[in-house]
C-alpha cells in the first residue's frame, strides 16, 4: 500500500486509506471530492528545475580529506564509513564503501580473483577505534597487498564532532598496527615537525609532510602485505569550532589572489579541492577568488603553480560593513502585516549544509513559542552534509496544545524560504510548492556548487533555474533577492545572508510572527547577536525600502563592460599600460580589420569581433615575469589588499 523507498507523506497515506475505502465501498462524496484532489497533487508533474546542478555533499572547506583521499595517478582506493566516504562521489578513483569495521575484508577476498596487485583503504580514526583494528587483523592474515590509511582527523566529524572513543595518539596507533603485523608503518602531516623526536612515535616508524603524500604512497604500494600510512591533520570544522573558543591556534596570514594575474587555470582547485575558492567573473575572463567567510586556513591552494597567489601575514580581515548603515534607516521600518494564521503554517527553509540552515529553522521555532504559539521542527541534514543541500522543515501552530506533522509534504508549503537557489530548486524542495499559493522567498545569488572545483568551466547561470521556479510557483507569489551578495558587503561576511532572508521574509508578511519574538529568539541562541540582529534588519529593509539598501552598495571600480566597443577601448587602455601606445595601436588595428572584414558580410554578426577582441588581447598581454611583477606594484592589487584587510601585515609572495 505504501512506497518502501520514499517519505511517508500526508498525501500517499491519504491516497492508500482512500484506495481501501473505495474498495470497500465505503467513499462517500465529500470523501470522493477530497480523494480526487489528492490523487491530483500525486499525480501532477512536478517540473525538473535543477539543470543537471546538484548541491551534493562535500568535504569542508579545508578539510584533511581534500588531500588525504587522494592515491597516486592508476591507483584505486576502496571508501569506508565517515566523511570521507564522500571520496565515492567525487573524482579521486574510490570504489564503495563497506559496513564499518569491514573496511579491506573485501579486498582481502577480491585480491586473489584479480590482476590489480594492490589497493588503498581509507578508514577513519574513530572507525579505527571502533572496529577497523580488527578489519586490519584480518588483513595482515590474509596476506593481500594493500595500504590503510587511517585518517587521524582528532573528531567523529560526521556526526557533529565528537572525541573519539579511547582518544588514542599517533603513536599508540602506530604502535597497536606494527604489533598486529604490518610490513611497514608511516606518519604524514601538515605539521610533522610535532611528531619527529617524540617519543611517542615508534624508531621504526617514518614521519613525512604531507607535501610527500604522493611518493609515500608509491612506495608502500611495492611492499607485499599490508601496510599503514596514518594521515594526521586535524578536522577543518572542529579547527573552525575550536578557533572561536581559543582552543586551537589561529595562525595570522590568509591567502588572498590577484584576479588580474590569475588565468582562470584551476590548478588551485586540484591541489586544494577546495570549497572557499570561489569563480571571480571579470571582463577578462572568469577568474578565483578565496572566500574569506568560509575558508579554514587549510593553505593547499598555495601549493598550485601560480603566481597570483599570496599569503597576507598579519592584520585582521576587515568588517566595516555594520558600521556604514545608518540607524535612522531601521527606525524607519514598518512592523509587517503578518499571514492570517488559521491552524498551521508550513515553511520549508532550504540551504547549504554548514550555514545555519537549521539554527534558522530553531530560531524560528523558539519564536513562536515566544508568542505563545506552537512549532514542530524536522530537519533533513543526511551524513556530514556540509556544502550539500540541507532542509529543514518547520510548522507555526496557532494553538500550542495541537498537534501537526513537522513534515512540509506534497504542495504543503505556505512558504518556501530559499536560502539557497540550487537546493531550492531540488525536487525535494519543488515538490512541497502549490502552485498559485506558496509564496517563494529566494535568494537569487548562485553559490557555486562543489563540483566547480572539478569542473572548472561549468555554467553559473542560475538564471534559468530562477526562471523555471518562477513558472512553477507562479510570478506573484516569487520573491527574490541577491542576498548573499548584500550580506557579504553590508556585514563582512557571508553567513550573514540566511539571517538576511529570516527578515526579508518576514517584512514581505509570509511568516505569521512578530519582529520582537523574532530578536528575542536570536537573542536566545547566543551566537553573534548584534551581527544576526544586524543581518535580521538588512533584510527587512530590502524588502521594505529596496532603493535604500542599494545605496548602501559600495560601487564597482570597473564593472564588465557592456558592448563590444567598451570592451575594445578597455583592452586598448590595458595594453598601453603593458607596454605602450604603439603596441595599443597594433591590437586597435587588427580588431579594425576584423570588424570591417565582417561588416562586408550580412547577417553573420559580431562572434568574429568578439572573438578576436577578447583572444587578440589575451594573447598580447601574455604575463610574463614582467607583467606578473607589473600587476602586483601599479597600485591596483594593493588598494584591493587594503580594502579587504586592515591593521599591521605583510605579504608573501609564492
Amino acid at each position: 500500500l505504501l512506497p518502501a523507498d520514499l517519505p511517508l507523506e500526508t498525501a500517499t497515506v491519504a491516497n492508500a486509506i482512500a484506495g481501501r475505502l473505495e474498495t470497500l465501498g465505503q467513499l462517500d462524496t465529500e470523501l470522493e471530492g477530497r480523494h480526487a484532489l489528492v490523487r491530483n497533487r500525486i499525480n501532477r508533474n512536478l517540473p525538473a528545475l535543477d539543470q543537471g546542478i546538484a548541491r551534493s555533499p562535500y568535504f569542508c572547506s579545508g578539510c584533511p580529506h581534500n588531500t588525504s583521499t587522494k592515491v597516486p595517478e592508476g591507483s584505486l582506493a576502496l571508501g569506508g564509513i565517515g566523511c570521507h566516504g564522500m571520496a565515492v562521489l567525487m573524482e579521486r578513483d574510490t570504489l564503495s564503501i563497506s559496513q564499518m569495521g569491514g573496511e579491506g575484508v573485501t579486498w582481502a577476498g577480491l585480491a586473489p580473483f584479480t590482476e590489480t596487485n594492490h589497493i588503498y583503504q581509507n578508514l577513519g580514526d574513530g572507525t579505527y577505534t571502533h572496529s577497523g583494528s580488527l578489519a586490519i587483523r584480518a588483513a595482515v592474515l590474509s596476506g593481500a597487498n594493500l595500504t590503510y590509511k587511517i585518517l587521524y582527523n582528532d573528531a567523529v566529524a560526521m556526526t557533529g564532532g565528537q572525541p573519539v572513543e579511547g582518544n588514542m595518539s599517533v603513536g599508540q596507533m602506530a604502535r597497536q598496527v606494527l604489533s598486529e603485523g604490518v610490513t611497514r608503518a608511516v606518519v604524514v602531516s601538515d605539521q610533522p615537525e610535532q611528531f619527529r623526536g617524540s617519543r611517542d612515535i615508534p624508531n621504526e616508524v617514518t614521519v613525512h609532510h604531507r607535501s610527500e603524500l604522493d611518493s609515500i604512497q608509491k612506495d608502500l604500494s611495492k611492499l607485499d602485505g599490508t601496510t599503514v600510512l596514518i594521515y594526521e591533520q586535524t578536522c577543518a570544522a572542529e579547527k573552525r569550532r575550536r578557533r572561536k573558543r581559543n582552543e586551537f591556534p589561529n595562525p595570522k596570514k590568509r591567502p588572498f589572489i590577484n584576479s588580474l594575474v590569475c588565468e582562470g587555470c584551476g590548478d588551485c582547485s586540484v591541489e586544494a579541492n577546495c570549497v572557499s575558492i570561489h569563480p571571480f567573473e571579470t571582463e577578462f575572463g572568469r577568474k578565483r577568488v578565496i572566500d574569506q567567510s568560509s575558508c579554514n586556513k587549510d593553505f593547499s591552494c598555495v601549493e598550485g603553480f601560480c603566481p597570483s597567489f599570496v599569503t597576507v601575514h598579519g592584520g585582521d580581515l576587515r568588517r566595516s560593513g555594520m558600521a556604514e548603515v545608518p540607524d535612522s534607516l531601521f527606525d524607519r521600518l514598518a512592523d509587517p502585516v503578518p499571514p492570517v494564521l488559521t491552524n498551521d503554517w508550513g515553511v520549508l527553509i532550504a540551504g547549504v549544509g554548514g550555514t545555519g540552515v537549521v539554527t534558522i529553522g530553531a530560531v524560528l521555532g523558539m519564536a513562536a513559542h515566544l508568542e505563545g504559539k506552537g512549532s514542530a521542527v524536522f530537519d533533513m541534514t543526511g551524513v556530514s552534509q556540509k556544502n550539500g543541500a540541507v532542509y529543514s522543515h518547520l510548522k507555526i501552530i496557532s494553538d500550542p496544545d495541537s498537534m501537526s506533522s513537522a513534515d512540509v509534504g506534497l504542495g504543503e508549503a505556505d512558504l518556501l524560504l530559499g536560502c539557497d537557489l540550487v537546493a531550492s530548486v531540488a525536487p525535494v524542495a519543488v515538490r512541497t510548492v502549490e502552485p498559485g499559493r506558496t509564496r517563494v522567498v529566494i535568494n537569487q545569488t548562485m553559490t557555486p556548487t562543489p563540483q566547480f572545483q572539478t569542473t572548472p568551466n561549468m555554467n553559473l547561470d542560475g538564471g534559468l533555474l530562477l526562471r523555471g521556479l518562477v513558472e512553477h510557483a507562479g510570478d506573484s507569489q516569487v520573491a527574490a533577492i541577491p542576498a548573499t551578495h548584500y550580506a557579504l558587503a553590508l556585514t563582512g561576511d557571508t553567513i550573514g545572508a540566511n539571517t538576511f532572508m529570516i527578515g526579508y521574509a518576514l517584512q514581505l508578511g509570509v511568516l505569521p510572527l512578530s519582529v520582537a519574538a523574532i530578536e528575542r529568539a536570536i537573542e536566545l541562541n547566543g551566537v553573534a547577536v548584534p551581527f544576526n540582529l544586524h543581518a535580521f534588519r538588512l533584510g527587512r529593509l530590502a524588502a521594505q525600502d529596496p532603493t535604500a539598501i542599494k545605496s548602501l552598495m559600495p560601487t564597482i571600480k570597473e564593472p564588465i563592460a557592456e558592448g563590444l566597443e567598451s570592451r575594445i577601448q578597455q583592452r586598448v587602455a590595458f595594453l598601453a599600460r603593458y607596454q605602450d601606445k604603439n603596441y595599443a595601436t597594433r591590437y586597435q588595428n587588427l580588431v579594425d580589420l576584423a570588424r570591417e572584414a565582417e561588416n562586408r558580410l550580412d547577417g553573420v554578426g559580431d562572434a568574429f569581433s568578439n572573438a578576436v577582441v577578447r583572444y587578440a588581447f589575451k594573447l598580447m598581454a601574455y604575463k610574463d615575469e614582467y607583467e606578473v611583477a607589473r600587476l602586483f606594484t601599479d597600485g591596483e592589487f594593493a588598494d584591493k589588499v587594503s580594502k579587504t584587510f586592515d591593521g599591521d601585515y605583510q605579504l608573501r609572495f609564492h
